[in-house]
């Protein structure tokens, strides 16, 4: 996988993200209760709710598209409580991540990358990549999806998949 792929990626993964908001608001237009319920849920107390594991989840892949691209990440204060909210910050993420084309990432793998809580250190663009920003990016979108899914809405494994890019013959 390349840096490219991976920018995809959270794309495509924030995208059945949203899918997984709409039947998260068909569950709970069928069971009569209000969706922004589900925003404040969360699988154990000390986790966050899905409101935050959605905020993490578009943090994760803003901020590894700048870092890696050299771009500069667009700010979003963790101001959202609904689900409408949460839908326009996944909106944004993505218009942001579609600004990163494939030549942004060229030298990518040996980019410097230096996050604020690790003081002194950095790590190479490929490492961050693959220590830090995919598995911390997927843990935030699985625990999104297990948030709903534990509270009934009906989720499968292709939702979490999503798509795939099949070709005849």
């Amino acid at each position: 996988m390349n840096h490219n792929d991976a920018i995809r990626l959270f794309a495509k993964t924030l995208q059945n993200l949203e899918q997984w908001m709409d039947k998260a608001t068909a569950h709970a237009k069928a069971k009569s209760f209000e969706v922004d319920v589900l925003a404040q849920a969360r699988l154990a107390p000390d986790q966050y709710p899905f409101v935050r594991q959605v905020q993490a989840a578009c943090d994760q892949a803003k901020f590894a598209a700048a870092y890696l691209s050299g771009k500069q990440a667009p700010s979003h204060p963790d101001t959202e409580q609904t689900f409408g909210e949460l839908r326009q910050r996944i909106q944004k993420c993505l218009s942001f991540l579609d600004t990163v084309q494939a030549k942004d990432l060229v030298g990518a793998d040996e980019r410097k990358v230096s996050l604020p809580w690790l003081g002194e250190k950095w790590l190479r663009g490929d490492d961050y990549l693959v220590h830090l920003a995919l598995p911390n990016f997927f843990f935030h979108a699985t625990l999104a999806y297990a948030i709903l899914r534990h509270n009934g809405v009906g989720l499968g494994k292709m939702d979490y998949i999503g798509s795939l890019p099949t070709r005849e013959g």
